[in-house]
């Protein structure tokens, strides 16, 4: 059958093209895509052309085209022979699609959706479980000071996931002010901008000593070098953000060997595939665990700045993409496409 899906046929550009989508084999499931959501780090590197976009061993160049999107709700059109955890009509969330009208994945990529949780809520579920993973592996225990530095989509979901675990203080860092008044309503404590000069003072001082668990979430250096500095001895940092260029130092003699501090890497992909473990669970796990939360109103998936737009107007948001600094968290709803034929 066909379907319509954004793709990046060069580097720069995004097009919204006709493509071919299978009938579900045995354990798959074909749905019918309501709601995706960009990954604006991930689909910014894909889109630029960056070579070091996955984990494995990637091409010393880019290849186009490519297909980018994972995070993304729908309804089941139809399941091959042995699925039994979901039917046609059943609401889904699900994981690593791409940005198209129709999904057929395996059926353990996808999560029944709790009732009362919107396709836009739940097109956010595969993503929040990155910061999810990152948390559990920091092995935080109720009571003690946390801090995310960082504040996008993935930041302002880890503040949420860390006051819900009983971190105290939560201390939510990032440049920009509106971000910080906004992760004072998600949960945090204190929110800080790390360009004052006394900020990792104001951090030891806010947590008694330093942080005990931080969220690296910039995916720059100087956001992980900072990091470091606001530690208290034997603390734990998970390298949330994909730090995607080596062109900076850390003086991890000082910094990490001498306080014994622990780094994670918290890949989304340096997780069990098949089952769960304390601090280590699977994404399909992780994914119902979040849906869960957010239904019984623990946590809010919904980011506080959001965009929903049309798929057919992919070429100019990802081109706003590329330029603009403070992009939102941008959704296509993929019923507009009926609408507009």
């Amino acid at each position: 059958m066909k379907s319509r899906g954004i793709i990046f046929p060069e580097a720069n550009r995004a097009e919204l093209i006709w493509q071919e989508v299978k009938a579900p084999e045995a354990g798959e499931v074909l749905v019918k895509t309501v709601c995706s959501t960009i990954s604006a780090g991930t689909e910014r590197a894909n889109l630029i052309g960056e070579a070091n976009v996955g984990i494995g061993k990637m091409p010393e160049k880019p290849v186009f085209p490519r297909q980018a999107g994972y995070s993304t709700s729908g309804i089941v059109e139809a399941v091959g022979e042995g699925v039994t955890s979901v039917k046609p009509g059943d609401r889904v969330a699900m994981c690593w699609t791409h940005h198209s009208e129709y999904n057929c994945i395996p059926e353990k990529q996808v999560s029944l959706l709790p009732e009362g949780v919107s396709f836009e809520d739940a097109a956010i579920a595969h993503i929040g479980t990155f910061p999810l993973a990152a948390v559990r592996k920091c092995h935080l225990e109720i009571g003690e000071p946390a801090m995310v530095m960082g504040l996008g989509i993935l930041g302002m979901l880890a503040v949420q996931l860390l006051h819900a675990a009983g971190a105290a203080p939560v201390i939510a860092v990032d440049p920009v002010a509106e971000k910080r008044e906004y992760a004072l309503r998600y949960g945090a404590d204190f929110a800080l901008d790390p360009r004052e000069a006394d900020f990792a003072e104001t951090v030891k001082r806010l947590t008694g000593g330093g942080a005990h668990v931080a969220i690296e979430v910039t995916g720059l250096g100087k956001g992980l070098d900072q990091a470091l500095d606001c530690m208290a001895p034997m603390g734990r940092v998970a390298l949330l953000g994909c730090t995607r260029h080596s062109d900076f130092t850390i003086d991890y003699y000082k910094k990490v060997h001498g306080p014994g501090i622990v780094l994670y890497g918290a890949h989304t992909l340096a997780r069990p595939k098949t089952e769960s473990s304390r601090g280590l669970w699977t994404d399909a796990d992780d994914r119902n665990a979040l849906l869960k939360l957010h239904a019984l109103g623990r946590i809010n998936l919904a980011p506080p700045l959001r965009e929903i737009h049309s798929p057919a107007e992919a070429p100019e948001i990802y081109q706003r993409l590329i330029s603009e600094k403070n992009f939102p968290v941008v959704q296509f709803d993929w019923r507009k496409l009926d609408k507009e034929n």
